[in-house]
């Protein structure tokens, strides 16, 4: 997948389709000249991050305050990130944010019937309790990428001034083409302007 927003385009980085934890905490990002983009930064753009990821329906409603608990878990996800990078303690903080969305909804949809449809699963919630549940979704899944075999192969995306993470596949040290790119660019500069001296 793809988002565009506000002329931008990211492509997800690696490993984010197999951990949404991983593509929420790489919604906000640092982008080149200073500028920075928060795919959660309104209650219209988290609402579309989480109808992208199956989270929420695509009318759920959500509030400042909705999106603002949002920012709050990528923020703590974001820490727990960064100390296992890093080879660091995990911040008392980010654990106790972790554990508390965790335990706020139930993990499993409920069993429904309709008559044109059957049976079915749903998690339907008023919003609050729809926020609470995709909280405790991805702190599960950010829970699952800290401690499962995926952990030893996080890394931080190695192009400034970009901030997000990735799974690390082989060499490869950066969140996307564009992030390549620049790396590449950087280093072909430096060749050239070491060489003319």
């Amino acid at each position: 997948m793809r988002l565009m927003n506000e002329a931008v385009i990211v492509e997800p980085a690696p490993g984010a389709e197999q951990y949404p934890a991983l593509d929420f905490a790489n919604s906000a990002l640092a982008l080149p000249g200073g500028q920075f983009l928060d795919l959660l930064g309104t209650p219209v753009t988290a609402n579309h991050w989480l109808t992208e990821h199956g989270l929420a329906p695509v009318d759920a409603g959500m509030r400042e305050m909705c999106a603002a608990q949002l920012r709050s878990l990528r923020e703590q996800i974001r820490a727990l990130l960064a100390s296992r990078v890093d080879g660091q303690p995990a911040p008392a903080s980010a654990l106790a944010a972790i554990n508390d969305a965790l335990t706020r909804a139930p993990a499993a949809a409920l069993l429904r019937w309709e008559p044109g449809r059957g049976l079915y699963r749903a998690a339907t919630h008023p919003t609050t309790q729809l926020v609470d549940h995709a909280l405790a979704v991805l702190a599960a899944n950010a829970a699952d990428l800290l401690t499962g075999p995926d952990a030893e192969r996080l890394t931080a995306c190695g192009s400034p001034p970009c901030n997000r993470y990735l799974l690390r596949h082989g060499r490869r040290q950066w969140c996307s083409t564009r992030c390549g790119d620049r790396v590449r660019a950087a280093r072909a500069y430096a060749r050239r302007t070491r060489g003319a001296q």
